[in-house]
């Protein structure tokens, strides 16, 4: 039995509303809210796989992104992101009970940032800092007007933008990830997974230690 991960990275957009002004603490009630957020790409790798595939959303609509994604998801014996268990997965969860689509109630997660917390003591835990100190450079820039071009014009070049930047976020979760492996404590013992024992190596499942 293969064991499958799958590293995976969202983008999303930000909620559209009414406010008679701007400034600093402002409470902005949900009724003011036009628009929900929504989700405007996925990307995503199989361990081992070179290329990076992408989900996007259909003009603001991302139910069959969903449909599409979580299929995918379904697939994978670990699901790997950074900060994916507080924002991506509960993200995608919620987006799926708004469109009335089916998605499990629990998977068998990874979140390089909790991993991060843990076993070490960066001076910061984000993806970029970590992953600049490793040696494997830095995410690409972005700015809200990327987010504008997009949301508020459909634009197809800004949106090819993000799913470029989203790529490239999931190509350094993976070094990374497979950089912390020989120094953390395994989530999934693919050993006795695959039903070995657990004397075998809980990454790979080899008896020849």
């Amino acid at each position: 039995m293969t064991f499958k991960r799958l590293y995976f990275d969202i983008e999303t957009s930000y909620n559209q509303g009414k406010f008679w002004t701007a400034g600093f603490k402002l409470n902005i009630s949900p009724e003011n809210i036009i628009k929900e957020r929504a989700v405007i790409c996925v990307c995503y790798k199989w361990e081992g796989e070179k290329k990076v595939h992408s989900i996007e959303w259909k003009k603001g609509n991302d139910k069959q992104l969903l449909i599409d994604f979580i299929k995918v998801m379904n697939q994978a014996d670990e699901v790997i992101g950074h900060n994916s268990d507080r924002f991506d997965i509960t993200w995608l969860r919620t987006r799926c009970l708004v469109n009335k689509t089916p998605m499990a109630p629990d998977y068998n997660s990874v979140d390089t940032l909790k991993m991060a917390r843990k076993y070490f003591k960066f001076n910061s835990n984000k993806l970029d800092y970590i992953s600049g100190l490793l040696g494997f450079g830095h995410k690409l820039h972005t700015g809200m007007a990327l987010w504008d071009k997009i949301i508020l014009e459909n634009d197809p070049i800004s949106m090819a933008k993000m799913v470029k930047y989203c790529k490239k976020d999931v190509v350094l979760l993976e070094k990374i990830h497979q950089e912390f492996i020989p120094y953390t404590k395994h989530k999934t013992h693919v050993g006795v997974l695959n039903g070995g024992h657990k004397i075998d190596c809980p990454e790979c499942g080899s008896e020849h230690l």
